[in-house]
């Protein structure tokens, strides 16, 4: 009898012992790492569930990574989801996402109840919807961001410049890059290599010029790209690259780069997200910097910038830790955490309790968030092979190799050939 005791104590404090839950997260969020360490092990000391995050970067190998993992079956109980609409519906109907409403709705909405406004509207997919997924909510986003322009103070001021005036129109944003040009200081960076910041840019100024409504109507085919209004656009960058007010191979720059030539005072402004704050903060702590909306170019419509929520956190549908993920995300996006998350890593929360502790210069683009639009928030996407050759068409403008008219002309035509073959994008 007593050797039977002893085995059974012996096998209960040894590798016998059952295990502590883990749920498994992957992102590309590296330069967060220290935060999500912190917060998995406090999650641990409240739970006993261990949050094990996974990062891999830069975001280009991520995305290959969840890729390759969807085919093998081997994706994690959370994961960030990359990539478009059509991508992440691929996953949906893969059995990759697990329909979040339910847990969203449950004690009279508690959970969703927390969120800003359109937080949730980003990941749901509505009844009709073109990628044919269930309608439901399939991904949590923890932070939200919006894209505007940013001025370095002290380069205004070397200009002459009133460093507490950012240009209001188009045309003053010229006449400042002309002045900011003859003192000698770069005028304007961003990181025009990679498209989806050229298409930022260009649907903020169709927005302002033409309104939702046109813009809308183009995507679906009833307005051409040769039309007056999608001219103008296109020509501000021919305006821009005349008045030599583009840094130096603009359409060579990744963002990265850019944010680090801006960071270095090496250019007056820049067209970036309000994720640039912890950016900036690490490259050089002490830049004296401001935030403003990109100057208007008309009053027909009010001028919209580019943002929503951050991509999101989806839980694996095939998952075995299905629960624990769940409960993972609830708490995670929480005031507490989000607060923390706001303050250490200088993203703006999705939670709205969370926003009041956001660091202050993050407040300079949360004040702007009613100006914010997105294609879902405007129901409706244009082709992303067509969206791909305007942004191309844009740096070959830049670069003087096409004129705006000849890249309309183009653009209509591929557009032309997918109406055509609905299918081919697919």
């Amino acid at each position: 009898m007593g050797l039977i005791f002893l085995y059974a104590q012996v096998t209960l404090f040894t590798g016998c012992a059952p295990k502590s839950k883990q749920v498994v997260i992957w992102h590309w969020m590296a330069d967060r790492k220290d935060a999500f360490r912190s917060l998995s092990d406090k999650y641990f000391d409240e739970t006993g569930v261990r949050a094990k995050f996974v990062l891999c970067a830069p975001s280009e190998r991520y995305a290959k990574k969840i890729r390759f993992a969807a085919v093998t079956s081997r994706l994690p109980d959370i994961y960030g989801m990359l990539g478009g609409v059509w991508e992440f519906s691929n996953f949906i109907n893969s059995g990759y996402a697990l329909d979040l409403s339910d847990e969203l709705n449950t004690n009279g909405g508690e959970w969703r109840e927390q969120f800003l406004g359109g937080v949730i509207s980003e990941n749901e997919f509505l009844p009709g919807n073109e990628q044919r997924v269930k309608p439901g909510i399939y991904g949590i986003s923890i932070d939200v961001n919006n894209i505007q322009m940013v001025y370095n103070k002290d380069l205004f001021k070397a200009a002459g410049l009133d460093p507490e005036a950012p240009p209001k129109t188009w045309k003053e944003f010229i006449e400042y890059g002309k002045r900011l040009k003859q003192a000698g200081i770069p005028a304007f960076v961003s990181g025009w290599r990679e498209l989806w910041l050229i298409d930022c840019f260009t649907s903020n100024y169709a927005l302002n010029l033409m309104g939702e409504k046109k813009v809308l109507q183009t995507m679906k085919g009833f307005i051409s790209y040769t039309a007056p209004e999608w001219l103008r656009v296109l020509k501000l960058f021919e305006e821009m690259r005349d008045a030599g007010i583009l840094a130096e191979d603009i359409t060579a720059l990744d963002n990265k780069k850019a944010e680090k030539i801006f960071a270095n005072s090496q250019a007056a402004m820049a067209f970036n997200g309000s994720w640039c704050v912890n950016v900036y903060r690490e490259m050089n702590p002490g830049l004296n910097y401001a935030v403003f909306l990109p100057p208007k170019l008309s009053s027909n419509y009010p001028m919209k910038i580019w943002g929503g929520v951050g991509a999101p956190f989806v839980v694996n549908a095939k998952s075995k830790n299905k629960k624990e993920a769940i409960d993972f995300l609830k708490w995670l996006t929480a005031e507490k955490q989000q607060t923390y998350l706001a303050r250490f890593t200088y993203n703006l929360p999705v939670n709205k309790y969370a926003i009041f502790y956001a660091p202050s210069k993050l407040k300079d683009f949360a004040d702007d968030m009613d100006s914010v639009v997105h294609p879902k928030l405007l129901f409706g996407y244009e082709k992303s092979n067509v969206t791909e050759e305007l942004d191309k068409g844009v740096q070959d403008i830049i670069r003087g190799q096409r004129t705006p008219a000849e890249v309309a002309r183009y653009v209509d035509t591929i557009k032309l050939i997918l109406d055509r073959y609905r299918g081919f994008e697919r």
